[in-house]
């Protein structure tokens, strides 16, 4: 065996010497056949922009939809359609420069164009169609649309659609630390790389409700789509075809399939932290000569070596990296860690993804959803399901891996033994699901699976027992504890109950936080904060816009956050969870740290949380920035972390004093289901990424009261509000 410090030190990239000028992406002429389909195509598209600019998009054929749903999505924002394939293709540092090379490198690792050609050449002729038109009608746009410049996509291609065939952006390649890929395959020793900084984000996750008839008003079936996104993320669209295709809701930009939304029949709503379906198998490598070896069953086997070419962007020209990168069986090499090299397996199926992302969106009860779920390529969310026959139902993951019951899979397991290999996958009858419960709802807010249809003797919620350890990754969370008290006495609901429920104010996780700060302070009182434990013990534990105590609350949580999550994190115990047992001086110092930092942004710590936390959208640039000195909106709800249905947090730096949600409620729905649906919506800001729009931020104000709009979904409501009906191509 080689110590794998030696192995780093061998290197395993290198430049190439030769270096071309920059050039901008020129868009390749578009020959007459192309020009003759696209045209032929948009006669048979009508976009129907309502007044909130939310295209209503009809085809002849799904893929005549298709066509018209991709040109409406670019003439919205294309340059986030763009960057998503430059990012889902590992093309990021060709436009942002070497510091993106290994985010490139961790997509190449699973994504390569020449597989995805070879595999869209093997994909059922319907699926090749809707992939054909994907890429005409973003094409269509740049040829109608010369004054677009793409960063470097100027010409799409059907087998793209491949590379992004489910609704989150890097969906299960994200979970590879960075850090980690550079420290195995860059210039710098293991011991050098960088640490990430230890914090509690804002929960990348989201929030599903479904209820039964035996609990709403109507009688009708209900469901909750609440992502929690980056703000942005997400456009509203309708999509109709001849063939049947009517699916309302949210789509990626992009795809071509509404990935959290509903038809005339049925609805879905994913949210993240499904099973746990990544493993990890640690290797013992061997070098002999310039190849490596690890070993299983008692010999060695070559590790399959892949070199990668990574472009990226120089100050003079672009210059390509080569990596070596390697491959066990499992799949590829990401990191090392106690002197051996780990490997990681996760789904990559782009394929069934793909047509079981479309596919669901054309069901009309819950039988033909049930078998669309058998195509196990969703490997990154559970699904919260209601449809108009009143079912209500629920699925934890649903690619699922059979492993060793034995093993701990929350841990690198030996891949030396055969006994740790994947077993195929789990039936879907065998996940974590549930079906009608007699409870009448359900409930996930990325929590584990055991309190989805409640809790204690009333509960009909799965058993822990009845399943291996592997088949859930999270525990339960402050959201969870908050929808279960919510939902278990929820009865006669209507739309609005179901909003006004889903934007309750409390706080759930300070109920666990704030009994030990106040038993530290009676053990020892300290008079600079007589008046804040005051506050804090008067508090409703709600967030709303005039209390100060929210303000307070939060600031002292974030502040024990930034000084004990690591501590939090050496013994594997979540912050939240962690955080009431620091000791008492800790918790009074906090609270001193939270008051002066409110005193000195805002005059006094006494600061009405309205005044604080705030939505505001100044630009359509991904990478947002805040000015204090601009107008915004103030907003009552607060960060998932807390406990908060409602969430909204602030991901990005920040350089201001007061705090702009950029991740949480993003596109949210409440729809009701019967023989006509209902529904009400909301997206952060507006429809459209262009600043210059009037729908750039039509909704703000709205969103961040959390009013919603209704839902335009027949015929007749559309032709009511329309504003402007026009041919893909046209002025």
């Amino acid at each position: 065996m080689l110590a794998i410090c030696l192995l780093l030190g061998s290197g395993f990239s290198s430049l190439a010497v030769a270096h071309s000028a920059p050039m901008a992406p020129i868009a390749p002429a578009a020959d007459a056949k192309d020009r003759a389909r696209w045209q032929a195509t948009a006669k048979k598209v009508t976009i129907s922009r309502d007044q909130w600019g939310i295209p209503h998009v009809q085809g002849k054929s799904d893929a005549d939809a298709v066509f018209g749903l991709l040109y409406a999505q670019a003439e919205d924002d294309f340059k986030r359609i763009e960057l998503n394939y430059i990012n889902a293709l590992g093309r990021l540092a060709e436009v942002e420069g070497e510091v993106e090379i290994w985010r490139d490198l961790r997509m190449k690792l699973f994504i390569q164009p020449a597989q995805l050609k070879q595999q869209y050449a093997k994909s059922p002729a319907w699926l090749k169609q809707l992939m054909i038109a994907f890429a005409d009608g973003l094409n269509y746009y740049l040829h109608t649309h010369p004054e677009v410049k793409p960063r470097l996509i100027s010409h799409f291609e059907p087998w793209m659609a491949l590379a992004f065939s489910e609704g989150s952006i890097g969906g299960d390649i994200e979970s590879i630390n960075l850090k980690d890929l550079e420290a195995l395959y860059g210039d710098k020793p293991e011991l050098l790389a960088q640490q990430e900084p230890v914090s509690l984000p804002e929960p990348r996750g989201s929030n599903g409700f479904a209820i039964a008839p035996s609990r709403t008003a109507n009688g009708q079936a209900m469901l909750m789509i609440n992502p929690h996104t980056s703000f942005y993320f997400r456009p509203e669209v309708h999509v109709m075809s001849g063939q049947g295709l009517n699916a309302y809701g949210a789509v990626t930009w992009g795809q071509f399939f509404v990935y959290q939304g509903f038809n005339q029949y049925n609805g879905w709503m994913h949210t993240s932290n499904a099973a746990d379906v990544i493993d990890e198998f640690a290797l013992n490598v061997t070098q002999k000569g310039d190849k490596y070896f690890y070993l299983y069953e008692g010999q060695l086997r070559p590790l399959k070596v892949v070199e990668q070419t990574l472009p990226f962007k120089a100050f003079n020209g672009m210059v390509n990296r080569k990596i070596k990168t390697y491959f066990s069986h499992h799949g590829p090499v990401v990191r090392s860690a106690n002197g051996k090299w780990i490997a990681v397996q996760l789904m990559n199926e782009p394929t069934k993804a793909l047509m079981q992302s479309y596919l669901r969106t054309k069901t009309r009860d819950y039988a033909g959803f049930a078998k669309v779920m058998e195509l196990r390529a969703n490997s990154s969310n559970n699904t919260v399901y209601a449809d108009r026959d009143g079912n209500i139902a629920y699925f934890h993951g649903n690619f699922v891996p059979r492993r060793n019951p034995q093993l701990d899979w929350t841990k690198p397991v030996d891949g030396s033994l055969r006994s740790a290999d994947w077993q195929g996958l789990h039936p879907v009858k065998e996940i974590i699901q549930i079906f009608n419960p007699a409870t009448g709802w359900i409930q996930n807010t990325n929590n584990w699976p055991f309190s989805a249809s409640g809790v204690g003797a009333e509960s009909s919620s799965p058993r822990v027992q009845d399943f291996p350890r592997y088949m859930w990754s999270n525990g339960e969370n402050a959201r969870g504890l908050h929808a279960v008290k919510m939902l278990k006495d929820a009865k006669n609901l209507d739309l609005n109950g179901l909003i006004k429920l889903a934007y309750d104010s409390e706080l759930t996780a300070f109920e666990s936080l704030l009994p030990p700060l106040f038993k530290a302070y009676e053990a020892k009182p300290d008079p600079m904060l007589a008046e804040q434990i005051q506050a804090l013990r008067s508090w409703d534990m709600r967030a709303t816009l005039n209390s100060s105590a929210t303000s307070l609350a939060i600031y002292w949580a974030q502040d024990l956050v930034l000084q004990h999550g690591g501590e939090a994190k050496h013994k594997n115990i979540p912050i939240v969870d962690y955080l009431p047992s620091v000791s008492a001086p800790a918790l009074l110092a906090a609270l001193k740290r939270a008051s002066q930092r409110l005193q000195d942004d805002f005059g006094q710590w006494q600061t009405p949380w309205g005044e604080i936390n705030r939505f505001q959208r100044l630009s359509g640039d991904t990478q947002a920035t805040y000015d204090d000195n601009k107008p915004s909106w103030p907003v009552a709800f607060a960060s998932g972390n807390w406990g908060s249905l409602a969430a909204f947090g602030m991901v990005g730096k920040q350089t201001t004093k007061r705090i702009y949600g950029d991740r949480g409620n993003s596109f949210v729905a409440a729809v009701s289901f019967g023989p006509r649906v209902q529904a009400k919506s909301i997206l952060a800001g507006g429809n459209s990424g262009d600043p210059a729009s009037p729908h750039f931020n039509d909704q703000g104000e709205m969103y961040s009261k959390g009013e919603f709009k209704d839902v335009l979904f027949y015929p007749e409501d559309i032709a009511k509000h329309t504003k402007r009906r026009y041919h893909p191509g046209q002025k």
